[in-house]
């Protein structure tokens, strides 16, 4: 991870020591080369890593300052704290020392030791004095001795105390010189916060449809100013307080700027986060990751948070975009963890990783996945299961020969039919006409939604679905494609084009592509329902293991009992479109490859054994080669805990081995309480009528809550949220890169890493943005810096 801030060596802290001491005209340009520059979006969280205040310019402190105290004290609250050895006992920090010293003690994670926030920030204003550095630079970290945090705070005129009031008049705007110069009645209060609340409902609305905010002319002139600036306008032309309220402000307070805009939204998005981690409520979570390239071409990762509500429901959220300029899994880590330790999240608390099938997320030995696991134990990884199903069916196009070239034919296909308007416009009229004539004939019916237009797409390997969307309407569209190549190879201007659209008819109106074409739709069919269940953002892992079943089950009773079907169904559609329909009996030609060394097989042996079944076992293999997780034993002791069939599946023993996976919420006394436990849940909820009719373990979650059977057995509880952290696809990551080529699109490529996560966590998380009340983000946005204008 590249470091925001370079460390001086001592000569050069005496230099600047040196330099400070002079009068102030020597600050400039020159003299500022000495001090570090300043990154207010990633100054370091943790205390043990933090730069001290003098290493900063001092025309820049007090932007730190404010920073600092606007994030508050690093107090990851839910961090596993290590053991040190005392005499001949073991002690760690005690967490509840956060509430008895609450505003300003700081814990380091790097250090393991304590510090003070205020007198950091303000000890170099206040002078020297002794005992400083035990909670500035060095760390206190004597757990024995808590009586140190006391003497530290000491009475009223105490260094700690002076620090702190200087922080309070830091932060309290009221107080400043400016605002003494400029006092500022009650009308220019009211007038200011009703300008800044029109302001930032202009902002809301932008933010929550993800459009730009600026225009490329903004002049008093100009017809289209931006959407901002016409919102704005649009909202005064119809409430008459505003647009007098505006008309009135003095020209530099008018809040229009691009550095207001941006401070606003970033004041939406902390709040939209704060939101998000109160709703977690230091609670167990996991992650789920993933990377891609916006349209800068920068390397983006995607964070989304997997935790259960206080209603007992599995929420994804969205938590914020990062960018990586190095995407190993080292680096992956350390800006994870940055991201992190700005919201006090700590990866301790984390149950669950989800990710792609990438070798820098999964890897064995370097992987993100095994970085993590190597500090947390209990944060198992499960790959995507929807990623998974996508890769089985791409390995079958690829392993077998008949089924690659099918998949060849319709890519060439696609391409051809798109290539130009023209070609496009014909298949839209002659779609039309097939339309026409099949509602009068009765073949089709018509309603709302039905016969819409559509067109052939290029199926994607990393496009879920994409394959079976494209078959589908392959099938639908059949007259319409051949229409388009008659026209290519009548009117084609080269000789090129005509030859392979000729040819490209000729396999499309043939026995063979037609059984293959009807043979994946129904197989791709029956995965889609996995792929569309597997997508969903409240989906457990007990249902996905059913679902895999499912399809598995159903691709063998295809096997044994759907060839006289499918069959059938090739030769009606053949007769349908005029497609000659081959002699089972006779000897299979082989067309377009060697005739020498062949075997003569039949056209039966050939449909049936080297093309039907061969398939179908290829795609159950490939099934039950990626899905080996769902054989593992954490997972077999997790589908104990579903709820069909009146409990069917629970198996007390292997739900307390379950939770022997899990050492740090289940000590060995809680292993001998769960037994009792069990036994008194599993003969409740079997008698009881609320529970009889669930369908998975996250309706059995919430179940437990609306009962209030959470609180009666707390320990089976956890085994069920414990059970739904396991992240079972990385589908919502999926969407956020979708929304985040929707905001950062080519007119809007030169947005900043900051402001693009700020726009994506309000975009996406809209929901919650709704929560967020204006209020708390205009106090967020005056407490950025010192303002003009005062609430």
């Amino acid at each position: 991870m590249e470091k925001y801030f370079k460390r001086k060596s001592t000569s050069e802290s005496q230099q600047v020591n040196e330099m400070e001491n002079t009068s102030t005209q020597q600050i400039g340009p020159s003299f500022k080369k000495l001090f570090l520059d300043v990154d207010l979006e990633n100054l370091p969280a943790d205390p043990g890593e933090r730069n001290q205040m003098l290493c900063y310019h001092p025309n820049d402190r007090d932007e730190i300052r404010r920073a600092y105290l606007q994030k508050g004290p690093c107090q990851p609250k839910e961090h596993n704290f290590p053991q040190r050895q005392f005499g001949s006992s073991l002690r760690k920090f005690n967490p509840d020392w956060f509430l008895e010293f609450g505003n300003w003690l700081e814990y380091s994670v790097s250090k393991d030791a304590v510090f003070c926030l205020c007198c950091y920030l303000m000890r170099y204003e206040i002078g020297e004095n002794k005992g400083w550095d035990a909670f500035v630079t060095e760390g206190f970290s004597n757990w024995k001795k808590k009586e140190r945090l006391s003497i530290h705070v000491g009475g009223p005129n105490s260094a700690h105390n002076h620090a702190w009031r200087k922080c309070n008049a830091l932060m309290n705007q009221k107080q400043h010189i400016e605002v003494a110069i400029n006092k500022q009645s009650d009308l220019i209060k009211r007038e200011y916060r009703i300008h800044l609340t029109a302001t930032v409902d202009c902002i809301r609305l932008i933010l929550k449809l993800g459009i730009a905010f600026r225009g490329d002319d903004e002049s008093v002139n100009s017809k289209r100013k931006g959407n901002f600036l016409e919102i704005l306008h649009f909202l005064t032309s119809h409430n008459e307080e505003i647009d007098k309220v505006l008309r009135q402000c003095r020209g530099n307070l008018k809040l229009v700027a691009p550095d207001i805009q941006k401070d606003i939204v970033k004041a939406a998005a902390r709040e939209t986060s704060k939101a998000i981690i109160c709703d977690i409520n230091g609670d167990l979570f996991s992650i789920l990751i993933d990377e891609s390239r916006d349209s800068s071409v920068k390397e983006q990762m995607s964070l989304v948070l997997r935790y259960v509500d206080k209603k007992g429901h599995v929420i994804e959220r969205f938590f914020g975009v990062v960018h990586v300029a190095n995407t190993s899994a080292i680096s992956l880590k350390l800006s994870l963890e940055s991201l992190f330790a700005k919201y006090n999240l700590s990866l301790s608390r984390v149950r669950g990783q989800g990710y792609d099938g990438a070798s820098n997320m999964q890897g064995e030995f370097n992987g993100l996945k095994s970085l993590i696991l190597k500090e947390h134990k209990c944060a198992f990884y499960v790959h995507c299961f929807a990623h998974q199903l996508q890769l089985a069916l791409v390995a079958v196009a690829k392993k077998d020969d008949d089924i690659a070239w099918f998949f060849i034919q319709i890519n060439n296909l696609s391409n051809i039919v798109g290539a130009s308007c023209k070609r496009r416009d014909i298949f839209r009229e002659s779609q039309s006409l097939n339309v026409n004539e099949g509602l009068e004939s009765g073949e089709i019916s018509s309603g709302r939604g039905l016969n819409q237009e559509s067109t052939l797409t290029r199926a994607g390997d990393t496009r879920w679905g994409s394959h079976y969307g494209t078959l589908l309407r392959l099938v639908s569209l059949f007259p319409s494609v051949c229409d388009v190549l008659d026209t290519i190879v009548k009117e084609g201007s080269k000789a090129e084009q005509r030859v392979e659209a000729r040819l490209l008819k000729n396999t499309l109106q043939s026995f063979e592509f037609i059984f293959k074409l009807l043979l994946m739709r129904n197989i791709l069919g029956i995965t889609n329902d996995l792929s569309q269940a597997l997508q969903r953002k409240d989906q457990d892992i007990v249902n996905a293991m059913t679902f895999v079943k499912v399809s598995k089950a159903r691709l063998q009773n295809m096997r044994e009992d759907g060839w006289c079907n499918l069959l059938d169904e090739v030769t009606l559609f053949c007769k349908k479109k005029d497609i000659e329909i081959v002699n089972m009996d006779d000897v299979f030609t082989l067309h377009g490859k060697p005739k020498r060394n062949v075997e003569i097989v039949s056209n039966l042996h050939h449909f049936q054994v080297e093309v039907f079944y061969k398939v179908i076992d290829r795609q159950l293999q490939e099934l039950n080669n990626r899905f080996t997780e769902v054989n593992s034993e954490l997972l077999i002791c997790v589908a104990s805990l579903n709820p069909q069939d009146s409990f069917f599946a629970f198996d007390k023993e292997k739900l307390i081995n379950m939770a022997r996976f899990y050492p740090s919420e289940f000590s060995s006394v809680e292993l001998i309480g769960l037994d009792n436990q069990l036994e008194n849940y599993i003969m409740d909820v079997r008698s009881s009528e609320q529970f009889s009719n669930l369908h998975g373990i996250s309706d059995l979650s919430g179940m437990m809550v609306e009962t209030k059977k959470h609180i009666a057995y707390p320990m089976v509880y956890l085994l069920l949220k414990l059970a739904l952290l396991l992240p079972v696809a990385t589908a919502t990551v999926e969407r956020s890169f979708s929304a985040m080529n929707f905001v950062k699109n080519q007119l809007r490529n030169r947005m900043g890493d900051d402001f693009l996560n700020n726009c994506l966590v309000t975009y996406i998380e809209s929901e919650v943005f709704d929560s967020v009340e204006n209020e708390n983000i205009m106090q967020y946005f005056q407490n950025m810096q010192s303002r003009r204008g005062q609430l």
